[in-house]
């Protein structure tokens, strides 16, 4: 049958606006764009203590999105944990991604799942639970290959990929390369923008770091600022809004994004859609699948002084820079949202 009537469902932490958040507005404008009668299903998260996990799962699979005042619904598309176990006969998942902390986050420091006898049977259930669900799913995506990755390795599920453009594509445009690098992320532990900062210890002059974005772990990041003795080359900006981001992205010589094994990176196609080159992490997950080394930034150990080697690199030659920024461009220009919308729609 063809779709009409599209339901988009997100989890949604109060006060907190991250990169789900966006790609969930995303989707809601660019069905309406092509004329789906679209909304979107939205439910406060709290994932600690981790006994909230199953009551919040509990609270999706009791949701009946069948139809709406009387209307049916022709389909529903689910993002993240736990959007997926909402019931519908024509759900489809466009996973961003599982509750982490119970799966390759576990045991690290970015999650507080230990290998402790409850840590692991709940993790066990989250598991259990998540396999079921989306295995009921009449159509599984991903927003990368890593995140596709991680569901067959840990549920044994296919999934097919779907790139998605950043929101600020339009407004993104080539400009100078300038003298200072810059950072987008939340100053969250897993960003690892601490490790940015401490790179710049290693950067020559007059090279100095713009860093964008707020988070719990701003305290975390301003000490290393200080303890490798680059306050005064780091500029810490916190939140800054859509209309002045693209200038930031315009005249920096590149972006510097080092996350811990990300599930997409949208920095990175930000970065790109401006032409600079991307220097990032061997580690950082979904950013791999665009920045491959000296052809379109630079991949290194997550270390600061690699990392300042390769930013060394560039400020070392403007054209090669410009080079890597242009191939970025070529690759971030051609992802748009006609295929996504597509393949989503088709299930209906």
């Amino acid at each position: 049958m063809a779709v009409r009537t599209v339901l988009v469902c997100e989890t949604q932490v109060p006060f907190v606006r991250g990169g789900a958040e966006l790609l969930v507005q995303q989707l809601v404008d660019e069905l309406r764009r092509r004329g789906f009668e679209t909304d979107r299903v939205s439910v406060p998260f709290k994932w600690y203590p981790k006994d909230e996990l199953l009551p919040h799962a509990a609270a999706w699979g009791l949701l009946d999105l069948s139809e709406s005042n009387g209307r049916p619904v022709d389909l529903v598309i689910a993002t993240k944990f736990p959007t997926y176990l909402a019931r519908h006969p024509r759900k489809v998942c466009w996973l961003v991604h599982q509750h982490r902390a119970a799966y390759e986050l576990a045991d690290t420091p970015y999650s507080d799942f230990a290998h402790e006898e409850l840590d692991v049977a709940l993790r066990d259930r989250l598991m259990q639970i998540d396999e079921r669900a989306l295995g009921d799913c009449v159509g599984r995506y991903t927003i990368s290959r890593t995140v596709t990755a991680r569901l067959q390795r840990y549920n044994g599920l296919d999934s097919t990929p779907l790139y998605h453009p950043p929101l600020l594509a339009r407004q993104l445009t080539p400009g100078e390369y300038g003298n200072y690098v810059l950072s987008v992320a939340r100053l969250e532990q897993n960003k690892r923008v601490d490790l940015a900062v401490r790179s710049v210890a290693f950067w020559p002059e007059p090279l100095r770091l713009v860093v964008v974005g707020e988070g719990s772990q701003r305290a975390l990041v301003e000490r290393a600022a200080d303890e490798a003795g680059v306050r005064a080359r780091v500029s810490f900006l916190g939140a800054v809004g859509d209309d002045a981001l693209p200038a930031l992205y315009r005249d920096a010589l590149a972006v510097m994004y080092v996350p811990y094994d990300e599930d997409y990176g949208l920095v990175t196609l930000e970065a790109f859609l401006a032409a600079k080159p991307v220097v990032t992490a061997a580690d950082s997950g979904g950013t791999l699948e665009f920045v491959d080394d000296g052809v379109t930034g630079a991949v290194t150990a997550p270390e600061p002084e690699a990392l300042g080697a390769a930013v060394a690199a560039l400020h070392g030659s403007r054209a090669r820079a410009a080079a890597l920024g242009d191939a970025g461009r070529a690759r971030a220009s051609a992802i748009t949202w006609d295929d996504v919308i597509e393949r989503l729609v088709s299930h209906g």
